[in-house]
């Protein structure tokens, strides 16, 4: 026999002895490998999948680049909420000096009007509502009028007025400017004994103003005339003042 022929009868007697030989049944050997086959179509898309792990920041390796330009300004936002009041600064410093005035005019302060009048009350009530003080105690410029009850302005300034009235019954007075009424007092006498009413006021006058006492009938008007005790009606300039 030739050997090769030889050679592959071994080969298969061996090859078929394995065969029977695995689990009893006949079953012909693995073949090779075939080659491989043209790529498949792609799968359908996948579902999302969860959110990963925050990476890891890494340290800055590059160049930094230079500077890029200004983008455009972007649109005005809200106003935002006004804050609370912050404290007051410190004082600022002191301005400059401004330019010197005029020299004023020297004036003697003797030579200067100094209207003042007293007078007390000596004749009886009148029939009018204005008190008359007829007894000159002083008169100064000679702007109270003993017969009207009167003081008339001359000088324009600022003026201290003030009177004590004694009464026998109820008694309200008032200080009059031009006839109206400034400020009013008023005492009530159930017991019929002497009292006094008294009053004050500043008032700002200007040239022709006038100044009385006036009576309130409807309220009371019970003045005493006699020996006992005066009726007095007062008044000064305190200062001048431009008209």
């Amino acid at each position: 026999m030739h050997p090769g022929l030889w050679l592959a009868t071994g080969s298969l007697a061996a090859v078929l002895g394995m065969v029977l030989l695995e689990d009893g049944v006949c079953r012909a050997p693995d073949g090779k490998d075939g080659f491989p086959g043209v790529p498949g179509l792609d799968g359908r898309p996948g579902q999302k999948g969860d959110m990963g792990e925050p990476g890891k920041s890494r340290q800055r390796t590059g160049i930094r680049g230079e500077k890029g330009d200004p983008g455009e300004p972007g649109s005005p936002g809200v106003s935002g909420y006004r804050g609370y009041q912050g404290p007051h600064g410190p004082p600022g410093l002191p301005g400059r000096p401004g330019p010197k005035g005029n020299k004023g005019k020297a004036i003697n302060i003797l030579e200067q009007p100094r209207p003042a009048f007293s007078a007390s009350r000596r004749s009886p009530p009148s029939m009018g509502t204005t008190v008359v003080f007829d007894n000159i105690i002083t008169n100064q410029e000679s702007s109270y009028s003993p017969q009207t009850g009167e003081f008339t302005c001359r000088v324009p300034g600022l003026y201290y007025f003030a009177y004590q009235v004694v009464s026998s019954g109820d008694l309200c007075l008032s200080i009059t400017k031009n006839r109206e009424r400034v400020v009013s007092f008023c005492d009530s006498n159930s017991r019929n004994l002497l009292q006094v009413n008294s009053g004050s006021s500043v008032l700002s006058l200007v040239t022709g103003d006038r100044v009385s006492v006036s009576t309130n009938p409807a309220r009371g008007s019970m003045i005493y005339s006699g020996s006992e005790a005066d009726s007095v009606f007062s008044g000064f300039m305190l200062f001048p003042q431009k008209g």
